[in-house]
């Protein structure tokens, strides 16, 4: 994002909010993303610009009050790696199984403090290891959560690294090599594209790629291909 900024002929403030918020379920991400979209003053901007994607319905039930918002038509971040929602279709509907990292997501690493004790994972305890299970449950129900619950990784098969283009060097590339080796994953690493995130902070927002909701109107979501909508707020 940063990289696009730079890039970009307008001038655009940048706010970064908490990896953790896709973890606390999509009500407490609504609040916390619609919070810091209330703060973005009307009478210094333009417009406030979202690199979200639906993301577990967090975005659904934004609401545009006094600017105009932009969102991305994606289901998560993965597809503003890929560049399109086109190629991040027809990549998982021929790689099942596969698990995506670039170096943001590596370099963020786990979520911790506030957001992880109101996460999902943890309350339900899928953040445990297998033997704090054991200790709190007793081996027999701990056996039962780790394999009904706790192993999120079961239905993966392979690492896919993203290379965004603005890696300082391959460190991340090979951990995430090193990791898939560990699990006995295969590995493939897929050329990365930025142009999707620099045509929203450019302001290319056509209607296929980008939903422009004006003020008044909110981000609701689609079983379609356009993904999310918007709707008019009623009064």
């Amino acid at each position: 994002m940063c990289a696009a900024v730079a890039r970009s002929p307008h001038t655009v403030d940048v706010e970064f909010l908490p990896k953790g918020l896709h973890d606390i379920g999509s009500a407490g991400m609504l609040e916390r993303v619609q919070a810091a979209l209330d703060r973005v003053d009307p009478a210094t901007h333009e417009a406030v610009l979202f690199g979200y994607g639906l993301c577990n319905n967090g975005l659904a039930g934004l609401v545009a009050r006094s600017l105009t918002l932009v969102v991305p038509r994606a289901h998560d971040c993965i597809t503003m790696f890929f560049g399109s929602k086109e190629r991040y279709q027809d990549y998982f509907h021929n790689h099942p199984g596969a698990y995506c990292e670039t170096t943001g997501w590596i370099e963020r690493g786990e979520v911790a403090g506030e957001l992880k004790q109101l996460s999902i994972t943890h309350q339900v305890g899928m953040d445990l290891t297998y033997d704090e299970l054991v200790a709190k449950y007793g081996e027999d129900n701990a056996k039962y959560l780790y394999e009904t619950l706790g192993d999120y990784t079961k239905h993966y098969t392979q690492f896919t690294f993203i290379e965004m283009g603005v890696e300082p060097d391959g460190t991340f590339e090979q951990r995430t090599r090193e990791e898939a080796a560990r699990r006995g994953w295969r590995f493939e690493k897929v050329a990365g594209d930025l142009s999707m995130i620099q045509r929203l902070v450019d302001g290319i927002w056509e209607e296929k790629e980008f939903l422009v909701v004006p003020p008044g109107w909110r981000v609701v979501a689609k079983y379609d291909e356009g993904i999310i909508a918007a709707e008019e707020v009623k009064p």
